[in-house]
């Protein structure tokens, strides 16, 4: 029996609330957004129409009319939906505008066709939606998999998970690291930058957006400065282009850049960025350990550790309303910071690594009311951490 994710009955109940919105469905490439809307329409069991727009070269608007027009043709039963699933939904031109035109004529003409969007463009998708679709939509945030997630399905240990990351097609393969890395470079990261990044935005230097996320991948849970990367990158432009570049490895929910962390002052753009990477796996396939060489080596594993930390807090605590970054003074250094409202906490992983019991210590003399987690040895078990969803972390205030 295929795993279910939560967001399956999520969904389910939001298209049979009694005034149901335009469902959109965000997250990366292969973690199962399409199977979660499949299994949706399976526990429906309502009438539907699927149209993926995953095309090499992307329809135009007419596409939604005409997949619109045929989910218009069928005849649901009483209390039921016409579903149309629209799969990659980003990729069509001016998709907001069309999909706000249909939707408000079919609410007008009490229509049975309920819209569910799929998209893996973080940035197209939400400013599509934000711009034209204001009232009309509830988003639903499909992440990589959780280790809780992987266990279940895969019975993947933890130190699986840590080095194999969340990506659900890749498993059968780690029996086979050099196949597994494959699959991950070729199918997984490949098809995110040409299909998701460089195919939707104007790129003047694709090359180095590629070499931009490898270097990413060399560096996780570690501050780079700009200036570090410009030596360290050929053809590199100027620090402006690379924090651009790396904004849009994150709306494709490959890397993020951590900014410093400062009260009242939280995007500090001047700083060194803190490189954390969303799935583990990223950094693992573009690595030459395998998992044995990566176990063995202490303090790349705690990077491992520490990036997978990261990667579990941007999955889970999704902005504007959240913010992950980290802190640093001179050798006083906070793993990361997550403020949310009022509310902050400063989070050490403790990774082996030396050097950095002060941290909190400063972090908290400077931000009193600032609270405090410790995860590994001597504070909050890795296991029961990853077992959490992570705003569970925070729900107490």
């Amino acid at each position: 029996m295929a795993f279910v994710r939560s967001i399956v009955a999520e969904l389910a109940t939001a298209c049979r609330h009694r005034s149901p919105l335009i469902q959109i469905i965000t997250g990366p490439r292969q973690v199962g957004k399409s199977t979660a809307a499949e299994q949706l329409v399976r526990s429906l069991r309502w009438p539907h129409v699927w149209g993926a727009a995953d095309l090499p070269l992307p329809p135009g608007p007419e596409w939604i009319e005409t997949q619109w027009q045929l989910a218009r043709t069928l005849r649901p039963a009483a209390g039921q939906k016409a579903l149309l699933v629209l799969d990659e939904v980003q990729k069509v031109a001016g998709w907001s505008e069309v999909v706000k035109r249909l939707w408000d004529e079919e609410r007008r003409a009490r229509g049975p066709v309920l819209p569910v969007l799929l998209g893996s463009s973080a940035l197209l998708v939400q400013k599509g939606a934000a711009e034209s679709l204001a009232g009309r939509f509830l988003l639903h945030r499909c992440p990589h998999w959780s280790w809780s997630e992987c266990r279940t399905a895969f019975r993947w240990s933890l130190s699986q998970w840590l080095y194999f990351g969340g990506y659900p097609g890749a498993a059968p393969f780690v029996r086979d690291e050099a196949v597994w890395k494959r699959y991950i470079a070729d199918s997984l990261i490949e098809t995110v930058l040409s299909r998701d990044v460089l195919q939707l935005q104007r790129i003047a230097k694709p090359a180095l957006l590629r070499h931009l996320f490898a270097l990413a991948a060399s560096y996780p849970a570690q501050m780079l400065s700009y200036n570090k990367m410009l030596g360290q990158l050929q053809d590199a432009g100027n620090t402006t282009t690379l924090a651009s570049y790396l904004r849009l490895l994150e709306t494709a929910y490959l890397a993020s850049g951590l900014e410093l962390f400062s009260r009242g002052h939280v995007r500090h753009r001047g700083s060194s960025p803190k490189l954390v990477l969303w799935n583990n796996a990223l950094v693992n396939a573009l690595s030459l350990l395998s998992r044995k060489q990566a176990i063995a080596d202490g303090g790349w594993w705690g990077r491992l550790v520490e990036n997978a930390v990261g990667a579990h807090l941007l999955n889970g605590l999704p902005g504007p309303d959240w913010s992950v970054t980290y802190w640093r003074d001179g050798d006083a250094e906070v793993d990361f910071v997550v403020a949310h409202g009022s509310e902050v906490w400063a989070l050490e992983v403790k990774s082996g690594r030396q050097g950095k019991a002060q941290g909190v210590a400063e972090f908290r003399r400077r931000y009193p009311k600032a609270k405090v987690w410790v995860l590994g040895a001597g504070g909050v078990k890795l296991d029961d951490f990853f077992e959490r969803p992570a705003q569970e972390w925070f729900a107490q205030g």
